[in-house]
C-alpha cells in the first residue's frame, strides 16, 4: 500500500519548484493533490494534468494564501470537491532580499505577510475541519535562515523563524486532537531559480555544505512524505533540517 494512499493533500504555491516536488511525490504514493498557484496558470494546469494522470485526484486554484478571505474560500472549494483534507503544506513564501539599511517597509512587510501571515490564514481555515476528523498533519516550510539568519535577509529570516514559533505552539494546541504540526527548513535547494546564478558561485555553497551537493526538490519531498504520513505519527512540534549538514 502506497504510504498516502487515499489521504486529500493540500499545498500552497506548488506550481514549481519545491511545491512542484512535493506534489509529484505526494500523487506517487496515492495522496489527492488540492494546490495553489499565485500567477503561473500555464505551469499549473501543466502540473494538474501530469498529477491526474497518476491515477489521483488533482485540482489547480488561483490563490493568495496571504489573504485571510481568500484562504477560507479555498478550504471551502477544497472540502466540498475532495470531502475532507488530510494535510497541509503550508509552502508559499517569497524573498525580497537587501541589507537593512536599504530595505524599504514595503519589502519588509511583503515578506512577513506572504511567507509568515499566509500560514496563520491557511492553518487557522483548516483546522475546524481536522479538529472534526480528530486527525491531520500541518508541515510548514520554513528555512535554514529562519533557524540561524543571513545577511541582507533580516525580513525573510524573522518570517521563517516566526514559521517555527507558530508551528510549535499548534503542535501544543492541536496535539489532543491527533493534530501534529512540524516544520521543515531546507538549505540550499537547487530549483529554476538557483540555476540562474553565476555557477562559481553556486560551486561555492555546494562545496561549503558537508555533503558537497546542493539540495533538490526531492529531498525536501521525501522529508514531507515522512511527516505527512503515519511514519511519522508520534511526530509533532519539530523542525527537520534538509540542509546536507549545513547547519552542523
Amino acid at each position: 500500500m502506497k504510504l498516502l494512499e487515499g489521504k486529500n493533500v493540500i499545498i500552497t504555491g506548488a506550481s514549481r519548484g519545491i511545491g512542484k516536488g512535493i506534489a509529484e511525490i505526494f500523487a506517487d504514493q496515492g495522496a489527492n493533490v488540492a494546490f495553489t498557484y499565485s500567477s503561473s496558470e500555464g505551469p499549473a494546469l501543466e502540473l494538474e494534468k501530469e498529477l491526474t494522470s497518476k491515477g489521483v485526484k488533482a485540482k489547480a486554484y488561483k490563490s493568495n494564501a496571504a489573504s485571510f478571505e481568500e484562504a477560507e474560500a479555498l478550504i471551502a472549494q477544497v472540502l466540498e470537491e475532495f470531502e475532507g483534507i488530510d494535510v497541509l503544506i503550508n509552502n508559499a513564501g517569497i524573498t525580497k532580499d537587501n541589507l537593512l539599511m536599504r530595505m524599504s517597509e514595503s519589502d519588509f512587510d511583503a515578506v512577513i505577510e506572504i511567507n509568515l501571515k499566509s500560514i496563520f490564514n491557511m492553518t487557522k481555515a483548516v483546522q475546524r475541519t481536522m479538529l472534526k476528523q480528530r486527525k491531520g498533519s500541518i508541515i510548514n516550510m520554513s528555512s535554514v535562515v529562519g533557524v540561524k539568519g543571513n545577511a541582507g535577509q533580516a525580513n525573510y529570516a524573522a518570517s521563517k523563524a516566526g514559521m517555527i514559533g507558530f508551528t510549535k505552539s499548534v503542535a501544543l494546541e492541536l496535539g489532543s486532537r491527533n493534530i501534529r504540526c512540524n516544520a521543515i527548513a531546507p538549505g540550499f535547494i537547487e530549483t529554476e531559480m538557483t540555476a540562474q546564478l553565476d555557477e562559481k558561485v553556486v560551486q561555492g555553497w555546494r562545496d561549503a555544505i558537508p555533503l558537497k551537493r546542493g539540495g533538490t526538490p526531492e529531498d525536501v519531498a521525501n522529508a514531507c512524505l515522512f511527516l505527512a504520513s503515519d511514519l511519522s505519527a508520534y511526530v509533532t512540534g519539530q523542525v527537520l533540517n534538509v540542509d546536507g549538514g549545513m547547519l552542523t
